[in-house]
C-alpha cells in the first residue's frame, strides 16, 4: 500500500470522526430544549386531556310513537262523465282548478232533449185529453146504468177504458219528467268539491255516457286521509284506547323523514290483519289547507300512542352500543370518564329517554367519543358551543 493510499483513508476517517461529533452536539441541544419546553409548560400541558362535546341529561316529557310507511289517500276520487249523449258544446273548467260541489263545469248541446220535451208534453196533452173524454162518458153510464137504461157490461168496459187512459197519462207524464231530466244533465256539474285534473274531451266532440275516460277527474283533497300500517302486535293497545275514546295525534314527514308536512288525527282501523305482512291498515285524517299531501304521495308516520312523564333525557348522539349493550360516556368531576350502561327508553327526535343508568343533570359525552376509554381524561366543552372550554370544580 502507498503513500497516497494510507492518506486517503486518514482524511476520510478524520471526516467521519468530525461529523458524529456535529451530530451528536445537535441532539444534546435538541434535547435541552424540549426538556426546558417541558418544564416551562408544567404539568398542566402534559396531562391534558382529549377535547370533547358534552351535554346534560335533562327531565322532560318524551312521547311514545308507532311508526309506520303510508300513503296518501282522496276521500273522494269521482270521474266526471256525462249521463246523456250528445255534443260537448262549452267546457267551463281549467285544468287543475279548485271546484265545489254543484259547479258547472261543461254544457251539452240541448236541442235534441227540448224536441223529446215537447213532443212528450203534446203525447201528454193528447192523452189526457182522451182520459177526461172517457171519465165524461163513465159518469153518464153511471147515471144510465142506475135508470136500468144499459146494461151492467156496457158500464164495466167504460170504466176499464177509463183506468186504461190513466194508465197511458202517466207513462205520457214519466216522458215528459225524463226528458226534462235530460236537459238538466246537459248540464254538467261538479258532484264534489276538489281539485281538477286534465280534460280528457275537447269541446266540439260527440261524447257518451257509456265513455270510459269522461270528462274530467276531480280528486278531493280537503280533507285528506293517509293510510298506514303498523304491526299486529301494537293492535291491541290501540283498539282498547280507540274504543275508550282517545284521541290518536298522527304526523306526517316526506320521504327523508326531515320535514313534517301536516298534523291530523287517526280516524279508523281496518276490520282484518294482512297474514302476509303480519300488520294491519290504520286510516289518518288531515285538514291538508296548505295542500301539502297529494294523492299517492308516500309519507313516513308518525303516530303517538302514550306520553312518558318525567323521563331522564339525552341526545341521541351519546349513546353508544357495543358487546356489552348499550353505554354512555359520564363525564365525572374531576374531568375523566367512566363507561355507564344504560336501559334505553322512547326516542323522541334528537333526544331519547334513559329508564336507568342516568340521572339528570348528569353530563355525557355527544362528540368525541371515537378514543375514549375508561378513566380516560377530557378537555370539555359544552354542546353548541364554537370551542371546548375547560369544565368548572
Amino acid at each position: 500500500m502507498n503513500f497516497a493510499t494510507l492518506r486517503r483513508r486518514w482524511w476520510i476517517g478524520l471526516l467521519t470522526v468530525c461529523l458524529l461529533a456535529i451530530g451528536t452536539y445537535i441532539f444534546l441541544i435538541m434535547a435541552g430544549e424540549g426538556k426546558s419546553r417541558a418544564t416551562k409548560r408544567g404539568p398542566d400541558s402534559v396531562a391534558r386531556g382529549m377535547p370533547v362535546i358534552a351535554a346534560a341529561a335533562k327531565k322532560g316529557d318524551v312521547g311514545v310513537y308507532l311508526t309506520g310507511l303510508g300513503s296518501v289517500t282522496p276521500i273522494a276520487t269521482v270521474t266526471v262523465k256525462s249521463r246523456v249523449d250528445g255534443q260537448l258544446m262549452e267546457v267551463l273548467f281549467k285544468e287543475g282548478q279548485i271546484v265545489k260541489g254543484g259547479d258547472l263545469l261543461a254544457l251539452i248541446d240541448p236541442r235534441p232533449f227540448e224536441v223529446m220535451l215537447t213532443q212528450a208534453q203534446g203525447q201528454l196533452a193528447h192523452d189526457q185529453a182522451l182520459l177526461d173524454n172517457a171519465r165524461l162518458d163513465l159518469e153518464r153510464y153511471q147515471v144510465l146504468w142506475k135508470q136500468d137504461s144499459i146494461q151492467k157490461q156496457q158500464l164495466d168496459t167504460q170504466d176499464a177504458l177509463v183506468r186504461q187512459y190513466e194508465g197511458t197519462v202517466k207513462t205520457d207524464q214519466g216522458q215528459v219528467d225524463s226528458a226534462k231530466l235530460n236537459l238538466i244533465y246537459c248540464r254538467i256539474t261538479a258532484p264534489v268539491g276538489g281539485r281538477l285534473g286534465l280534460r280528457q274531451v275537447d269541446p266540439g266532440n260527440i261524447i257518451h255516457a257509456t265513455d270510459t275516460n269522461g270528462l274530467v277527474v276531480i280528486t278531493q283533497l280537503q280533507p285528506i286521509t293517509v293510510v298506514f300500517t303498523i304491526p299486529e302486535d301494537d293492535v291491541s293497545s290501540v283498539m282498547k284506547k280507540l274504543q275508550a275514546g282517545e284521541k290518536f295525534p298522527v304526523d306526517v314527514y316526506d320521504r327523508a323523514e326531515k320535514n313534517k308536512l301536516a298534523i291530523g288525527t287517526l280516524l279508523t282501523v281496518d276490520n282484518q290483519i294482512d297474514p302476509a305482512t303480519g300488520t294491519v291498515k290504520l286510516k289518518a285524517q288531515f285538514a291538508n289547507n296548505d295542500y301539502s299531501l297529494f294523492p299517492n304521495q308516500f309519507v313516513n308516520v308518525h303516530m303517538l300512542v302514550d306520553m312518558k312523564r318525567g323521563a331522564t333525557v339525552i341526545p341521541g348522539a351519546a349513546v353508544q352500543r357495543g358487546t356489552q349493550g348499550t353505554f354512555v360516556y359520564v363525564v365525572k368531576s374531576d374531568n375523566t370518564v367512566t363507561v355507564r350502561p344504560v336501559k334505553l327508553g322512547p326516542t323522541q327526535g334528537d333526544n331519547i329517554a334513559v329508564d336507568t343508568g342516568l340521572v339528570p343533570d348528569e353530563q355525557v359525552v355527544v362528540d368525541g367519543t371515537d378514543k375514549l376509554r375508561e378513566g380516560s381524561k377530557v378537555e370539555l366543552g359544552v354542546q353548541g358551543a364554537n370551542a371546548p372550554r375547560k369544565n368548572k370544580q
